[in-house]
């Protein structure tokens, strides 16, 4: 195969020299023709320094340097946009996914899927990260119209054709595995390994994996508008239903006593009010970022790359 990898630098200067060296020694054996695509996005170490010398080195390596940081979707969407050949591998910087696992993905893509995803055979952080990443991972399944495809993983490989299916895509949010499901619905799974960070420390925290759920449930799906919907009808029925209560009670006994009950009610309602109202209020924020002109990302220098290994 023809082969573009393609790999978001961010804090990557310790390792990406590596990387390019264990990617350079296993594709000139798995690949007729390849590149690896280094996208700088806007890291604050000296990444862009060493991308800028791994290009000068190696003619095959070509590196793209952002003018911020925009995020790691955003940064391979970059990438993946310039990569030239027939399939596509992504996967980080950090050499968690072991460069010598991708020929499994390539021989996966050809048993008739478009897309696959690298799983770790075992899951290498702590508990309350795993458990997060799996539910982050359920919802894209969710929204990418897959409900049992739970295993989804940064270290994936993709046939470039896909990428008709979302050229014009604009907007600073966006989730790469559900702008694949805009081209194609054949996705595979292969089991990998998966190394121990050795370097530093992972940029995903819990606060970004919560950004990331948001901009699943809001930027892609209704779902949460219905939910909404639902619940507000809900409390109505239950309005009524107070309502009839206290008009029999009040005809009955000729009064409602308690104060607590009332005030109870008036919370509970408001409360559900307030949820609904910050619902759409996620939607109205989509809508006015994606409405100010906002760029996906925004390439400030390039250098290096050619067809040649």
């Amino acid at each position: 195969m023809n082969v573009s990898v393609v790999i978001p630098v961010y804090n990557g200067q310790p390792t990406i020299r590596e990387l390019v060296e264990r990617l350079g020694r296993l594709l000139a054996v798995h690949s007729s023709t390849f590149e690896v695509i280094l996208v700088c996005d806007g890291s604050p170490d000296e990444s862009w320094k060493t991308i800028k010398e791994l290009a000068s080195q190696y003619p095959w390596v070509l590196g793209i340097n952002l003018m911020r940081n925009y995020g790691q979707h955003n940064a391979l969407l970059c990438g993946v946009r310039a990569a030239r050949f027939d399939v596509i591998v992504t996967l980080d910087d950090d050499l968690q996914h072991p460069p010598e696992e991708i020929p499994l993905l390539l021989n996966r893509l050809e048993d008739g899927f478009d897309v696959v995803f690298g799983v770790p055979k075992k899951m290498p952080h702590s508990w309350w990260r795993n458990q997060t990443s799996l539910l982050t991972k359920k919802l894209v399944g969710y929204v990418m119209g897959y409900h049992n495809l739970s295993d989804i993983s940064s270290f994936r490989a993709f046939r470039s054709h896909i990428r008709a299916a979302f050229e014009d895509y604009r907007g600073p949010d966006l989730l790469l595995d559900v702008l694949l499901t805009w081209g194609t619905s054949r996705f595979g799974t292969v089991a990998v390994d998966e190394e121990e960070r050795k370097i530093g420390t992972s940029n995903y925290d819990l606060s970004k994996l919560i950004k990331m759920a948001l901009t699943l449930l809001t930027g892609y799906t209704t779902v949460p508008l219905r939910f909404a919907s639902i619940l507000g009808f809900a409390f109505t029925l239950l309005g009524l239903l107070v309502l009839i209560y206290v008009l029999v009670t009040y005809f009955v006994l000729g009064s409602i006593p308690g104060f607590s009950f009332l005030a109870s009610a008036v919370i509970i309602f408001s409360g559900v009010q307030l949820f609904a109202l910050g619902i759409i209020g996620e939607y109205l924020a989509r809508i006015f970022e994606r409405s100010y002109g906002r760029p996906t990302y925004k390439v400030l220098e390039s250098v290096g790359g050619s067809d040649k290994k």
